[in-house]
């Protein structure tokens, strides 16, 4: 694996997979919804649909139909921080893949017209993602819990800044937030270095425009209550702590404590709220890891009659953990699971690629996968508790409720 800083700025990790036969190119542009203001929300989102919308030689079809002919995986995807376009072709379609996905990237057009229709399916992805009370549920929650920063922005943006997007907007936003700084572009899978590098240099090295010192800034967590009122059949629950951030050295820790407690058909909550007491189908926890600062989130799906006993149920499992320590044994399933989740995810041209670019556009550095298993061996019981304390206190509970929540009270439940 390799990391090369261009003339300009620009980052490159590049990370050869010899046998394989396919490549994944991806752009990484550290922006998304924390970079922006109240006003343009939703713009980091829009401007991704948009650079698939045509550029100054290719129209959105050319762009679709040169990538199928080689039957080529393209596809881009926005956070709260940060923004990847990508594509996997076979190694000897590279070339092509990284001529259309920079076209895009310097050469999108931005058109009136097109914008207009794109606002209509960014509605409707605003309107899908209403009917699935889950995204619901985990928008609530981070909207009340970063309460007057910008990371409680959505990722879509609101229907009102959306509407009112036009040409302009997009060409100011890229201006200010894709620039050579902001940029990683990571290459894994099969491809000759040499030709690979000078290729990128070619096509990225040129790129200039002016910087942009502006930082989302510190972001603290407030403990809330959330409930939003749907006429579906199940209560969507969330419980949310604040979390580990992704630069903490504690993530690891804090993988083993989500596994352990949440992460799966064996874990703590599931076992005691499903398989035990059948109290709710869907049960399971996760981290969100951002640059400064986490949320730890654990989500239940279920019949408003089992929510007090559920809520009761995880306080309880808590409780019982601070007593009842975690044994060696228990530790050390809890980290093989960590390893085989860690290394089945890389076992691709496209997952690998996704990992040393969002390593180093967010970390500013890329671990090996041995540093990885490394640093999940070395998780003791200490450290385990450690996060557990900092994490799992019920006196910073917040709460996020989707569903029939008439007659309820959720602030006794807590």
């Amino acid at each position: 694996m390799e990391i090369i800083k261009l003339k300009n700025g620009v980052r490159v990790v590049m990370e050869h997979m010899p046998t394989l036969r396919s490549v994944c190119l991806g752009i990484w542009i550290k922006t998304g919804s924390r970079y922006e203001t109240r006003s343009i929300n939703g713009v980091s989102h829009f401007t991704e649909h948009m650079l698939f919308k045509g550029t100054k030689k290719r129209s959105a079809k050319d762009i679709a139909d040169e990538m199928d002919a080689i039957g080529a995986q393209m596809n881009a995807y926005t956070t709260k921080e940060y923004t990847c376009y990508y594509a996997r072709t076979l190694d000897e379609h590279f070339e092509k893949s990284i001529d259309v996905l920079s076209d895009m990237f310097f050469n999108s057009v931005f058109d009136p017209e097109e914008i207009e229709k794109e606002k209509n399916v960014i509605l409707e992805e605003i309107n899908m993602y209403e009917d699935t009370p889950d995204e619901v549920a985990n928008d609530i929650m981070q909207h009340n819990v970063w309460v007057g920063y910008p990371l409680s922005y959505s990722v879509l943006g609101i229907k009102k800044s959306v509407n009112s997007f036009s040409s302009q907007t997009f060409i100011d936003y890229l201006k200010k937030r894709y620039t050579p700084k902001n940029i990683v572009i990571a290459v894994a899978g099969s491809f000759n270095k040499d030709n690979t590098l000078e290729l990128v240099k070619q096509y990225f090295e040129g790129h200039q425009s002016k910087e942009d010192a502006s930082s989302p800034g510190a972001t603290t967590y407030t403990k809330s209550i959330a409930t939003k009122e749907k006429d579906i059949e199940q209560l969507n629950i969330q419980l949310g702590f604040p979390g580990i951030s992704i630069n903490d050295e504690s993530i690891y820790a804090m993988g083993a404590l989500n596994t352990f407690f949440g992460g799966g058909m064996s874990s703590v909550l599931y076992q005691s709220i499903r398989e035990k007491r059948g109290l709710a189908y869907s049960v399971y926890s996760y981290n969100s890891a951002y640059e400064d600062v986490g949320l730890f989130t654990i989500h239940a799906s279920l019949v408003k009659d089992n929510a007090k006993e559920v809520l009761a149920t995880v306080f309880e499992e808590i409780e019982k953990m601070k007593k009842n320590k975690i044994t060696s044994e228990q530790l050390s399933k809890t980290k093989d699971q960590l390893k085989s989740y860690y290394i089945l995810s890389l076992e691709s041209s496209s997952s690998r690629m996704s990992n040393i670019g969002r390593s180093l556009i967010m970390l500013n550095r890329v671990l090996t996968p041995d540093q990885i298993i490394q640093r999940i061996d070395d998780i003791t019981i200490d450290d385990f508790y450690r996060v557990f304390e900092q994490v799992l206190d019920p006196k910073k509970a917040s709460l996020s409720v989707v569903g029939p929540i008439q007659n309820m009270d959720f602030e006794e439940m807590l």
